[in-house]
Formats: structure tokens, sequence, C-alpha cells
């Protein structure tokens, strides 16, 4: 079963990257925005905000990955769906076939695009003066935590294309997600947030896996912040991968 699942999964993520090689400007448009966003705080506000680090883009760069996660699973979202209208599921259930290889390939087709697009900005980063410190060990954290990261939030994004009904529904749902970085660590430090917004901001998923990417390139020691942003990634991917699955059995059934 196992292999048949693999090999299946294999075959549809072919698929599913073979259409995106069609149509690169998803991965570019993904990157566009938060680009955009780094130039902006970097060079505008970046002379104004006062950070625990010498180099704003330094400080910023993780914040602005989790963002062009949390815009690219849109795109996993509205995948989903466009393969639901135009009829493709059911005759891939008239096939012999692993029922959730299906979705595997459009999550893994996910995991790529996003990791193309973070290779993007961190190209970009290091041309407006990123630098860091970390070795190969901190790097394979920092990695695993973003990979870990749009797993789980990819997972919402296939709850939330077999539940829309429009494009519009489905790609829409990301914006919430988008908007988080802006309340947490990722632009400022907390400590400057009125009372409310600051405890909302240090008590949210993003704040915890922002502080603990940038421990990371900085090579100071993590700490707590990594048990929690790991304990918020697997709580997020079980919640969401079992939610997902319940949605598909619904629509297959």
């Amino acid at each position: 079963m196992s292999k048949h699942l693999f090999g299946d999964t294999a075959v549809l993520l072919g698929r599913s990257l073979r259409h995106i090689s069609r149509s690169p400007d998803t991965i570019i448009t993904t990157a566009i925005t938060p680009v955009a966003l780094m130039l902006l705080f970097v060079y505008v506000f970046g002379g104004a905000i006062k950070t625990t680090s010498d180099n704003y883009i330094n400080y910023l760069l993780p914040g602005i990955m989790l963002i062009a996660i949390a815009s690219g699973i849109a795109y996993t979202a509205v995948r989903l769906f466009t393969d639901m209208k135009s009829g493709i599921f059911e005759r891939f259930q008239s096939m012999p076939i692993a029922r959730s290889s299906v979705l595997w390939a459009h999550v893994l087709t996910s995991m790529v695009a996003n990791a193309l697009s973070l290779v993007i900005i961190v190209l970009v980063a290091l041309f407006m003066g990123f630098r860091t410190s970390a070795g190969p060990v901190e790097w394979l954290a920092v990695v695993g935590i973003l990979a870990l990261f749009t797993l789980a939030l990819t997972w919402i994004a296939v709850i939330a294309g077999l539940s829309a009904k429009s494009v519009d529904g489905a790609g829409g749902f990301s914006y919430p997600l988008i908007f988080l970085p802006f309340i947490s660590s990722a632009f400022v430090p907390t400590a400057t947030m009125p009372g409310p917004v600051r405890a909302f901001a240090e008590n949210q998923p993003v704040t915890s896996i922002v502080n603990t990417i940038q421990d990371l390139f900085a090579q100071r020691p993590v700490g707590v912040d990594i048990w929690i942003a790991l304990a918020w990634c697997l709580g997020i991917l079980v919640l969401a991968y079992v939610f997902a699955m319940a949605a598909y059995r619904r629509k297959i059934s």
C-alpha cells in the first residue's frame, strides 16, 4: 500500500510540477510582494526602527520569509479548487490509484514552489546586505522550521481548496495568515507595542518562529522559543491534516 501511495504521489507530483514549470509567473508573483515589503521596510522605514540587530535586513528577513509562505499557499488552494472544478478528481477516482495521493501531490508541489520563492527572497536579501554567521547546522534548523511551517499551512490551504465555492474564496483564506506577521516580532520588537497588542503578538505562532530563526541566523542560544515554534507548527499540522482528510472523504464519498 505504501509503495502504491508513494508511486502514485510521485506521478501526480510530476504532473503538478510540469504545470508550474509552464507558468513560472506564480512563483515570481509569490516572491514579488515579500521582496517589495523588504525593500520598503529596509530603505524607507529601516532607519527609524530600532531593533536588536545593527543590520535591519538581518532582523527583517525571517518575517518576510513567513509572509512569502503564507502568500504561496494561496496558489495551492487555487490549484486544488481548479482541479476539482475541472472534473479531474472524478477521473482520478475512477483509476486504481491511492486516494490520498491526489492531495499529497498538491502538498508536495506547494513545498517545492515555496522553496523556490524563498531562494529568490534570500538571494535578494543577500544583495541588500543580509549577512549571517550561521553554520550548516543552523541553516538546516532554519530550513527544517520553514518546511514544517509550510507543510502545516499547506494543509490549511487544502481545506480551503476543498471547501471553497469560488476561485476567489479558495485564495482569499490566506489574507489573515499574510497579515499575522505584522502583529508579531517580525518587523519590530514586541516590547514597543501597547499592552493588548503585545500580549497577542507574544502568544501567536509567528513570533516564536521568527525569534527562533533570528537567533539561529545570529548564532544566539534559541532558548524556549524553538520548542514553542515546533509545538505550534506540529499542532497546526495535525489539526489541519485531520480536517483536510475529513473534507476530502466527504468530497469523494
